[in-house]
């Protein structure tokens, strides 16, 4: 579970919101441009540092203000998947995957393991030895997810990760998405500007504006 309240003062107004996801749904986080949206998920991520607040995943806390807590970002395992893939083209899928998890500094078996599980589990197996270069916009945020998802993370951040998919492509990565959360149990915090994204793939909803919440609801009362 994600338990997030925050405060960040910006150029042209403060941030000022609090986030509470359960582990296996999914948040969508939307709002106009600059309405704080990313900003949200750098500050959880560590990327940014909140002026004051406590960010919390099942019960760790990983920033309070007041007490002096801020972990590193590469220990707060987080699984952040941007609007751009990010993956590393000069490598073959296999490797892309790998990469988290040898950074982590797993052993072989384990790398092999989980690289083989995310392989098959996002239908990839048969691009396993393709250049990431030479693969469609769909298939590098298969790619991307497969990679952040085989680290095991506390929490997964998607920062409008649909853009630029074709109809097919979105849906496909959607549905993945929804089931694997489900799945292994972890909150998910996603950034769209489409309504159909976010009714389609999450359970509840926050709009942000100027750093707020101002409405949030199931995603099923939007229908």
């Amino acid at each position: 579970m994600l338990e997030a309240r925050v405060t960040k003062q910006l150029r042209d107004f403060e941030l000022d919101l609090s986030l509470h996801v359960e582990n296996g749904s999914i948040l969508a986080l939307m709002g106009e441009n600059g309405a704080g949206k990313s900003t949200t998920l750098n500050l959880i991520a560590g990327l940014l540092s909140p002026d004051a607040g406590t960010i919390r995943f099942n019960g760790s806390t990983i920033f309070d203000a007041g007490a002096g807590i801020n972990v590193p970002v590469e220990n707060r395992r987080i699984g952040y998947v941007f609007q751009k893939s990010a993956v590393f083209p000069h490598m073959t899928v296999r490797d892309n995957i790998a990469f988290g998890l040898r950074a982590q500094h797993r052993d072989p078996t384990t790398v092999r393991e989980q690289v083989t599980y995310w392989l098959d589990r996002l239908d990839l197996r048969d691009l396993a030895g393709v250049s990431a270069a030479r693969l469609s916009g769909g298939q590098k945020q298969r790619v991307a997810l497969a990679r952040v998802l085989a680290t095991e993370p506390a929490l997964l951040m998607l920062d409008e990760p649909f853009t630029g998919l074709d109809a097919e492509s979105s849906w496909s990565v959607r549905e993945i998405i929804r089931q694997c959360v489900a799945e292994i149990g972890i909150p998910c915090v996603l950034v769209t500007h489409r309504m159909e994204e976010a009714r389609d793939i999450s359970d509840n909803i926050s709009h942000i504006c100027r750093g707020t919440i101002v409405r949030e609801k199931n995603s099923t009362d939007f229908f």
